[in-house]
């Protein structure tokens, strides 16, 4: 068994899974004209799971396009591996790519190099530059902007340290620096938590390629932390996000409602404010004709995923208005970052990928009207999501619980419909995995009806080998919200209880203050709906697994349900809320989700901490009988590990069957490939144990 279940998690993780994407024009006669070449730059991630190493390799396709269609693609006759590189940016016109690399030899030592048509142009040793510190390359404040004139770089760095010894190079240096005196050379640095340790203080860095020098841009007010830069047209001048890093940092990744604001710099040391300063933002992005700026805002505090407003600037009135907000018909609001790239050409249409009831699915916007509208393509597969689009030419990622990811490319030849025969397959697997998925949607009952926001539906995916037969019963695993496994012996049911993405904010917003309750019927509602609906499910044979406030509602379930479950798997699960709040990067989230709001001087009062506490597993785990299996990282800084070991103890005293899988060098998502297919061999053997799989 051991030996089937390494196959099945090397087959299933070892799919290409598509990174990023971009366009560039081989020769640009314009699509009227005669047939011209575009260049589809893929970059992908595959796991290497013999290794436990996560590989990153670059393909280039070529396009034979005319009149707004694709007539041939030519693949490509190989894969490159991206070595070392951290990010890369095609210039405006493709016919140069800039690079940021890191060495082999000497850790951490970067390079900016320029390539095009002859080989390298350039190359800037950062390190030796001393003007900042590491490039960022994360998500969340990250960029790697050709100015319009194709000869200046934008990106972000850390903001140099110097010591009391080291003496600044120029009076910029030591404006833009942190001096440390050697006695506090231990002194803690606050950093972005989870997914961004290290990340302290950002600077915007613009590199001069004629020559040869990188300057740390002036005037970005010192409480701020600024990402997502990119050029404001002709003007000269940069529009970036500002993060508020005062009085202290809380935990950015996976958190979209960090206060933060839309900023614009001269470069030469002043810094306008363009939007709200109270709320969230992210995603500028400015159209081709340089006249819009388009960005997402939402709420400061609250939940950490949220629907966002879609906010539209003029740039040379820089009029604001509203553009997107609520929720309509097929469409259940923003809840992802916009495309890298996702205006027509034309400047009257922006395109981005979202969440919408179990499926996302690709959507306009119509610039003048504001009208959303839904984008019907390939509407066999379970996510649709947008890479980027180009003069029109899109590149989405399509892929379902039985298909692994795919890339298809086409023109938009409106903004309001897309024509799937006009589609080429780019990459990826074209196969699918013998099983089949239903999507469902819920209504919870009367008496577990939310009276302040009611009427908000909740959605499940049901997983089931393919070709069942009504005499094999199958066990059930329920999964709160992430992957699949072990198909092959037993059925997945992933629900996406009220709270989720997907079905609005009231949805959202109907989760705080109902943690532990809301969110545990529904779960227990869905799968008591498809126990009845599908008798080829075992209703003697039911497990629950899930990850954080997956793992949570799993330990929950099992405490408030024990005679149902006969056994659990729980990734850096939240057991005791109010024991976790002084140790998470998101100690907002504590308060939140039990209907308190926050703010930074908020000291915690017993009334608060009783609610964490009643709201929370470990008060249900005398309760417990299903065998327990833990999986802990020890480097998690939102989830502390010691919350696992909470209910380890609390087991382990009353003889309840328990097991723990600490890993040492992980986080919170365990997302090191020895860990993930650890875990996977782990859960499947304690699945098949306690489940009694033949």
């Amino acid at each position: 068994m051991d030996g089937v279940n390494r196959d099945v998690f090397r087959q299933f993780n070892g799919f290409p899974v598509p990174v990023s994407a971009s366009v560039t024009a081989q020769r640009d006669f314009g699509f009227d004209l005669h047939p011209i070449t575009r260049t589809q730059n893929l970059n992908w991630s595959q796991c290497e799971v013999d290794r436990g190493v996560r590989l990153h390799y670059f393909q280039q396709w070529a396009l034979l396009c005319n009149r707004r269609a694709v007539e041939s693609v030519v693949s490509p006759h190989s894969s490159s591996l991206s070595m070392f590189r951290l990010l890369v940016s095609h210039s405006p016109s493709g016919a140069r790519r800039a690079v940021v690399r890191e060495t082999s030899t000497h850790v951490g030592h970067q390079y900016l190099e320029v390539w095009g048509y002859s080989g390298l142009e350039a190359c800037l040793d950062l390190a030796a530059l001393n003007k900042h510190g590491k490039v960022y390359e994360d998500a969340q404040f990250a960029c790697l902007a050709w100015s319009p004139c194709e000869e200046r770089l934008l990106y972000v760095a850390e903001k140099k340290r110097l010591r009391s010894s080291a003496q600044p190079s120029s009076a910029s240096d030591d404006a833009d620096s942190m001096v440390f005196e050697e006695e506090d050379k231990n002194m803690y640095m606050e950093d972005w938590g989870e997914g961004l340790v290290g990340k302290t203080a950002s600077v915007l860095c613009v590199a001069d390629l004629s020559k040869g020098d990188v300057t740390v841009c002036p005037g970005v007010p010192p409480h701020l932390s600024p990402g997502q830069g990119l050029w404001a047209g002709d003007s000269g001048g940069v529009v970036f996000v500002g993060w508020w890093n005062e009085p202290f940092r809380l935990g950015m990744k996976f958190c979209s409602n960090r206060r933060s604001a839309l900023f614009y710099t001269d470069l030469k040391g002043s810094c306008e404010l363009l939007s709200s300063d109270l709320g969230s933002v992210s995603s500028p992005r400015l159209s081709p004709d340089c006249l819009w700026l388009v960005y997402l805002q939402g709420r400061a505090f609250g939940p950490h995923h949220q629907c966002f407003c879609m906010m539209l600037v003029h740039i040379h009135s820089l009029s604001l208005s509203l553009y997107v907000c609520t929720s309509a018909g097929q469409f259940a609001g923003v809840y992802d970052s916009l495309p890298p790239h996702c205006w027509s050409s034309d400047s009257e249409w922006i395109f981005f990928s979202s969440a919408c009831e179990n499926r996302k699915s690709v959507f306009s916007v119509e610039r003048r009207t504001g009208r959303v509208f839904i984008l019907w393509v390939f509407s066999e597969f379970g996510s649709v999501k947008l890479l980027t689009i180009v003069k029109d030419l899109m590149v989405i990622c399509c892929s379902s619980p039985n298909h692994p990811p795919c890339l298809k490319v086409g023109f938009v030849s409106n903004g309001a419909h897309l024509q799937s025969e006009q589609w080429f397959h780019l990459g990826g697997a074209e196969v699918s995995e013998n099983f089949g998925w239903q999507s469902m949607i819920i209504a919870p009952p009367p008496e577990e009806e939310n009276h302040q926001l009611s009427g908000v539906n909740f959605g499940a995916v049901l997983l089931k080998p393919a070709g069942s037969s009504k005499s094999v019963m199958f066990p059930l695993v329920v999964f709160i919200h992430g992957m699949q496994t072990i198909l092959r012996v037993s059925s997945f049911i992933l629900v996406n209880y009220r709270g989720s993405t997907g079905f609005g904010q009231d949805s959202i917003d109907s989760l705080l203050g109902n943690i532990g309750n809301q969110d545990v019927k529904d779960v227990q509602r869905a799968v008591l709906h498809v126990l009845q609906n599908n008798k080829t499910l075992d209703p003697d044979r039911v497990a629950v697994m899930g990850g954080s406030h997956g793992g949570f509602l799993a330990c929950h379930l099992i405490g408030q349900y024990p005679e149902f479950y006969r056994a659990c798997a729980a990734r850096n699960p939240v057991i005791n809320a109010a024991t976790l709040l002084g140790t998470s990067d998101i100690v907002d989230w504590r308060y939140s989700s039990v209907g308190l709001q926050y703010s930074f001087d908020l000291l915690p009062t017993p009334q608060a901490l009783t609610a964490m506490l009643e709201k929370s597993p470990i008060v249900h785990a005398a309760q417990i009988r299903a065998p327990v299996l833990l999986m802990l990282g020890g480097k998690d800084k939102r989830v502390s590990p010691y919350q696992g070991l909470e209910l380890y103890k609390a087991l382990k005293s009353r003889n309840s069957p328990v097991r723990v899988l600490w890993y040492e060098g992980d986080g919170h998502s365990l997302s090191n490939v020895e860990t993930q297919a650890d875990c996977f061999l782990n859960m499947a053997l304690w699945f098949k144990q306690h489940l009694n799989v033949k």
